[in-house]
């Protein structure tokens, strides 16, 4: 599965982006999908994630992006979102997205992810 992330941008704090994550090799009707974030020096952080388990949706998110942040996923297009409001300069990273395979539900935990993206950066100004 690879996986490429677009979307992000430099933008001004309170502005909003939507970061697109399109896999290919496989679809991933069944997979977890997770977005990350990483700045220099620190180490990957979960943002929000999406899964099934028995038929139902599952959704995750961090605190620090509750209430701004939306994930989402369209199967039909192999494709996960993130939509990002009010962004705030703490939110300048690189963000990247992964799938997890044979999950049930979902999970914010770097190490369960089968596969990675290159990321993709956002950069917001005060």
């Amino acid at each position: 599965v690879q996986l490429a992330e677009s979307g992000g941008g430099l933008v001004q704090a309170g502005a909003s982006l939507r970061l697109s994550c399109v896999a290919s090799g496989s679809t991933f009707d069944d997979y977890a999908i997770g977005w990350f974030r990483q700045g220099p020096g620190k180490e990957r952080e979960g943002v929000a994630c999406i899964g099934v388990s028995d038929g139902v949706e599952n959704i995750f998110y961090e605190d620090f992006v509750k209430g701004r942040f939306t994930i989402s996923r369209d199967n039909a297009k192999n494709t996960a979102y993130l939509q990002m409001n009010s962004l705030k300069p703490e939110d300048t990273d690189v963000y990247y997205c992964a799938v997890e395979r044979n999950s049930l539900g979902c999970s914010v935990i770097p190490g369960v992810y089968d596969y990675w993206g290159h990321g993709t950066q956002v950069t917001v100004s005060s």
